[in-house]
């Protein structure tokens, strides 16, 4: 039986994410893109606008697959950079000018493990979390999927806002999908149009079973999330 988490949804509230500036879709994938080789490709990082463009275009880990031109990469990254999300960068005998990401200046105390969650979010969309614990090898090897299930539980529980939202199992998905809130939350309406095709009717044993662990997992990760908010809040305060 395949394992997942669904999170109840929280109050208006508890959900105003961190960002406070929302990103365009083709910001968050400049964002993705950016994360991702600084990562893998740390030689060739920061990145020139052609760079990004051919990062950007790939059909590899990548959902949707666009065509972006070097005019929506750069109205993009000069938006990006009015919000300080993205610094140029000059260096000494280079041609060609380079970009480089800010996101742990503008939400600091994210680690290597949440920026990988984050940028196979920002790359890929929603995914369930043996999805991303497989997506995100070559930036993060979680040792286990509690170690995956933790960190999105302090994504979700970050200090000054979620980071990302979970889309409940729901008709047409039997695991929870999580999604990064960087372009806004995902409305419980529009969570429904990018489920999974509807699987076959499981019996009603174990229909009952699936429903049972999903409400211990759920009750497990929010718990989770907010016990490490409370322990970010009680730091703060000492």
């Amino acid at each position: 039986m395949k394992r997942g988490i669904v999170v109840p949804r929280m109050s208006a509230e508890s959900v105003t994410p961190a960002i406070l500036f929302t990103l365009s879709a083709e910001e968050a994938r400049i964002m993705g893109c950016l994360l991702e080789k600084e990562i893998t490709l740390p030689d060739y990082y920061p990145m020139t606008l052609n760079a990004l463009v051919t990062a950007c275009n790939q059909t590899t880990n990548r959902d949707p697959i666009v065509r972006y031109d070097e005019r929506t990469v750069l109205r993009a990254l000069e938006s990006m950079k009015s919000h300080a999300y993205v610094f140029e960068v000059n260096i000494v005998g280079g041609r060609a000018l380079k970009y480089r990401h800010n996101l742990k200046g503008k939400l600091p105390g994210l680690e290597r493990p949440h920026m990988a969650l984050l940028c196979m979010l920002l790359l890929r969309g929603p995914q369930t979390a043996g999805e991303l614990r497989q997506r995100t090898e070559r930036l993060h090897a979680f040792s286990d999927m509690p170690g995956v299930e933790n960190t999105l539980a302090e994504l979700i529980g970050y200090s000054e806002g979620p980071l990302v939202q979970c889309i409940p199992a729901g008709p047409g998905q039997r695991v929870a999908q999580f999604m990064h809130l960087f372009c806004g939350e995902v409305a419980g309406t529009a969570a429904t149009t990018i489920l999974a095709p509807t699987p076959a009717a499981l019996p009603a044993e174990e229909s009952s079973d699936v429903d049972w662990r999903a409400k211990m997992e759920a009750e497990i990760t929010l718990l989770k999330a907010q016990v490490s908010r409370l322990q970010t809040l009680i730091g703060a305060v000492k």
